[in-house]
């Protein structure tokens, strides 16, 4: 059992393992020709939510006046309540049907939804909630996740499983870290772009991403029809048998009768939780804080903000290659606890002080710097300048101390080391915590996790942000990373593999 866990460890990156006994078989060659396209899946699923991210509060601010960054919270969290709901639909489908069906359906829903999206300016009312819709529905199509993770659990080997979820979990991680680097490539667009009339479409630097990710669909689409084909292998990689669709109650291979350490489990979603609720606070709140403490335009939050995080999308790629060779060494409880430690030093960071103040919007009309500062759209850049500061109704910003921009880069630096490391321990020490038994139902509280976790952190941070200011909603957060670190010190001993905790093999 020693040499099967080493072995899968060993797996480069988004590889399939060569050395197995039917490496040249064909059927093993299309088994992982699938797999490929379910971290493709993934991938995009991820990219769906953040590709437009950097842009959301700019593009509300401008289709609907009447927003504030409190609903802001609830757009974003709009996605993961769509993902949370659809989530166990897809699941219950891909149980009784060819798996093929509920990802194609959910891919054309994920389709639509962006294209949604990218015409919400065109109601003459309530563009906001057309926003908010667009987003829920984009959610929704992504509730494909479970059907993936459930598919590469039981198109595995023990000795590739733990592997096959670290990449898919290094996939989604990408995707959520590199998709604000594509809407940062599109913002040379404009806000204004090009009007394509015939379809009456104003194509900007808002609407483009999104029409983007609909493209990626359905190539996507293309991949899952002409390529997917459904696979079922037991503990050694053997096919067991030609399935049109295969139910997670009627898998055949070899069952154990040693129990699963629920205690682990349920730590192991918790932890989960709060790194996920972290990753999409600090998503959600990057494009206010810029805008309010660095007085930047909308069009220039986007820009810095996607540069900003493609940077640390480059970064990302480092941290997983160095993550899967010190996970080899120390273990991946250790890589778990640092990067948590790191995700805290990233946040404490960003604490105001010092008696540098942000620039108030009013202040500007005070001392008439600007002769109009309402946003109009239908108006010419000449005549109408867009408010830059912090708004007066936050309070806060009279004498709350600004974020210095070093503070902000630092602190960017620092959770992109540690969110990449936690997210891709937390994937496969989960699965190692699991063992040999089916995955499918435990990998959708896992993904409800993840979920829960992303609907609930935006609605936090912008109401706390809103209301109480960044010293708050940092002090905050910096207290719930502390809670994450103290649960795992103490239940770090049940937090180990399932062959570990039976005794088939040693630590």
């Amino acid at each position: 059992m020693s040499q099967i866990v080493d072995s899968g460890e060993n797996t480069p990156l988004l590889k399939d393992d060569a050395s197995s006994d039917d490496s040249q078989d064909e059927d093993y060659k299309n088994r992982w020709r699938s797999i490929r396209v379910m971290y493709f899946t993934m991938f995009l699923s991820s990219v769906g939510f953040t590709i437009v991210i950097t842009s959301l509060w700019p593009y509300l601010q401008k289709i609907d006046d009447g927003a504030n960054a409190s609903f802001l919270g609830w757009v974003v969290a709009a996605y993961s309540m769509g993902q949370m709901v659809a989530s166990p639909i897809f699941g219950l489908w891909s149980n009784r049907r060819p798996r093929r069906e509920p990802l194609v359906c959910s891919i054309f829903i994920n389709v639509s939804a962006n294209v949604y999206y990218a015409y919400v300016y065109l109601p003459a009312t309530e563009n906001k909630y057309h926003l908010l819709m667009a987003r829920a529905l984009v959610g929704f199509g992504a509730g494909n996740v479970a059907v993936v993770r459930s598919y590469v659990a039981g198109a595995t080997s023990l000795k590739e499983r733990t592997n096959a979820m670290a990449n898919m979990s290094a996939c989604q991680a990408l995707g959520f870290i590199l998709g604000p680097a594509l809407q940062a490539g599109l913002s040379f667009i404009g806000e204004n772009g090009v009007a394509v009339k015939f379809i009456d479409l104003q194509l900007n630097m808002y609407t483009a991403p999104a029409l983007l990710a609909a493209a990626f669909g359905i190539v996507n689409m293309l991949l899952v029809t002409l390529v997917l084909r459904e696979h079922r292998v037991d503990d050694h990689g053997r096919h067991i048998r030609a399935i049109n669709y295969a139910p997670d109650d009627a898998v055949d291979v070899e069952e154990t009768e040693l129990d699963i350490d629920q205690i682990a489990v349920l730590t192991s979603n918790i932890l989960f939780f709060i790194v996920m609720f972290i990753f999409a606070i600090f998503e959600t709140i990057a494009t206010p804080l810029s805008m309010d403490m660095f007085a930047w335009r909308r069009k220039d939050a986007v820009l810095y903000n996607g540069i900003i995080i493609s940077c640390i999308g480059f970064e990302s790629i480092l941290v997983f290659l160095v993550v899967k060779v010190v996970s080899q060494r120390i273990g991946d409880r250790p890589v778990l606890l640092g990067g948590l430690v790191v995700i805290f030093c990233g946040f404490f960071i960003l604490l105001p002080w010092g008696n540098h103040y942000p620039l108030i919007q009013w202040e500007d009309i005070k001392n008439n710097t600007a002769v109009n500062r309402s946003f109009a759209p239908a108006a010419g850049a000449n005549s109408s300048l867009e408010p830059t500061g912090c708004p007066p109704e936050q309070l806060w910003c009279q004498y709350t101390p600004a974020i210095h921009l070093a503070q902000y880069i630092t602190s960017d630096v620092l959770i992109g080391v540690g969110y990449p490391a936690c997210n891709v321990m937390s994937y496969t020490l989960y699965s190692k915590i699991l063992g040999p038994k089916p995955q499918g139902v435990y990998m959708g509280w896992l993904t409800a996790s993840g979920s829960g976790a992303r609907t609930l952190g935006p609605v936090f941070v912008s109401h706390v942000y809103t209301n109480l200011g960044p010293r708050w909603a940092f002090s905050l957060i910096c207290g719930l990373v502390l809670g994450a670190v103290v649960l795992l010190l103490s239940l770090y001993h049940r937090l180990i593999a399932f062959s570990v905790r039976h005794g088939r093999i040693f630590q």
